[in-house]
């Protein structure tokens, strides 16, 4: 797998997120993946925020949760059937400003897609839509995918056979976090200024249809609903 992150100008408010791809975008080969950071899409839809104090910050991260509650260091939420800090609502790079999430990453993959397919005359391409998360007792951020189009984003192994021929009962591998990871990875955190990547070589499979809720699990199913339960019922 081959990953190129693309350096660009600063992104600002109400761009157009198209266009600034296409700027910086001069080919795009047959099954490849055109990774974009969350940030410039949800400044593409002018998703963002001014807070005054810390009370009208946290009426924000409320409204923008299914469940919210505060500890020490940052609000825990769930939103959009994920586990996050603060609704995902970061002030990184935010020249003073609050960025929310785009407000339906699928469909931004989704319509993306379709007008890049058209612009460089590719077929088999997928979009995915990244952001940062931390995973519990593991320090730093790792990347994640919001939003995917044109490829599935799980990989199911159960029924199949391990190298010993015995049956897989649970393994699935997530194709869409994966790759976020690995995109984010060398698109950095910082003031890289390398919002996009285009991944080639992938071991994924593309298709004209996803299921986005593919990798969501209940709550109720999860090996990790006894630390969930605890969440505040609202």
């Amino acid at each position: 797998m081959f990953i190129q992150p693309i350096k660009t100008h600063i992104f600002q408010e109400g761009d157009d997120l198209f266009a600034f791809i296409t700027r910086y975008v001069k080919k795009l080969p047959e099954k490849s993946v055109v990774v974009v950071t969350s940030k410039i899409v949800a400044l593409a839809e002018k998703r963002t925020a001014i807070i005054e104090n810390v009370r009208t910050k946290e009426m924000l991260i409320k409204r923008e949760s299914e469940f919210a509650m505060p500890t020490k260091y940052v609000w825990l939420t769930v939103k959009d059937g994920m586990v996050m800090a603060s609704a995902g609502i970061d002030e990184s790079n935010a020249n003073g400003k609050l960025i929310l999430l785009p407000k339906d990453s699928f469909k931004v993959a989704r319509v993306l897609r379709k007008a890049l397919q058209r612009n460089y005359g590719v077929k088999h391409l997928g979009v995915l839509i990244t952001d940062s998360r931390t995973i519990p007792l593991r320090a730093g951020v790792t990347g994640v995918a919001l939003g995917y189009a044109g490829f599935r984003g799980i990989k199911d192994y159960r029924g199949t056979s391990d190298i010993f021929g015995r049956k897989f009962k649970f393994s699935r591998t997530d194709v869409a976090d994966s790759l976020a990871a690995a995109a984010v990875l060398v698109m950095g955190e910082g003031n890289e200024q390398l919002p996009l990547a285009i991944v080639e070589k992938t071991p994924i499979e593309f298709c004209d249809k996803i299921h986005r809720k593919e990798l969501h699990i209940d709550i109720r199913d999860d090996m990790y609903q006894p630390l969930f339960s605890k969440l505040p019922k609202r």
